[in-house]
C-alpha cells in the first residue's frame, strides 16, 4: 500500500494495518510487527501513539511525551530528541494495537502503560540509559 493512502484508507474504513518498518519505536514495536491503526478521538492524551504526517510530507509513528499550548511533543522510544510543532492537523490516526506472531498486543495494557510511564515519562532516564550504552558499546 502507498503511503499516500494512509488517509484515505482510515477515513474509509476506519482503521488501517500495515507492517513496520524501522526501529524508533523499539522495543515496544519490532521489525515486521503488524501494526493497527484507528481514527483517533482528538486532542489527543499523553503517552498516545499517533500516526502523523510531517509538513515534509513523511509519516511518523511516535510517541507523544508532553502535550503544551496544543501543540505534541513527540518522540520515539527508541529516541532522546523531542520533535515539537505537532498539532492535531497533523494526526492522521492512532496506534491501538499491535500484531506479532499471530497475538493482539494492545499499547493501552497495564503492561504497556507501566512502560510507557516508566521509560518515555522521563527523557532523562532514558538520556542516562542510552549514555551508558554508548560507553558500553551496546545499540
Amino acid at each position: 500500500m502507498a503511503n499516500s493512502s494512509f488517509e484515505k484508507v482510515i477515513e474509509e474504513k476506519g482503521e488501517l494495518i500495515y507492517t513496520n518498518v524501522g526501529d524508533s519505536m523499539y522495543p515496544l514495536i519490532r521489525p515486521r510487527d503488524l501494526l493497527v491503526i484507528k481514527k483517533p478521538d482528538l486532542p489527543l492524551k499523553r503517552f498516545d501513539i499517533p500516526l502523523y504526517k510531517r509538513d515534509s510530507g513523511q509519516y511518523v509513528l511516535h510517541r507523544i511525551v508532553k502535550i503544551k499550548n496544543g501543540e505534541y511533543y513527540i518522540c520515539g522510544d527508541n529516541r532522546v530528541g523531542y520533535e515539537r510543532g505537532i498539532t492535531d492537523s497533523h494526526i492522521i490516526g492512532v496506534l491501538t494495537d499491535i500484531v506479532r506472531n499471530g497475538e493482539k498486543i494492545s499499547v493501552y495494557s497495564f503492561k504497556n502503560r507501566v512502560y510507557a510511564r516508566f521509560w518515555c515519562g522521563s527523557m532523562l532516564l532514558r538520556r542516562v540509559v542510552f549514555r551508558v550504552r554508548r560507553v558500553f558499546g551496546k545499540k
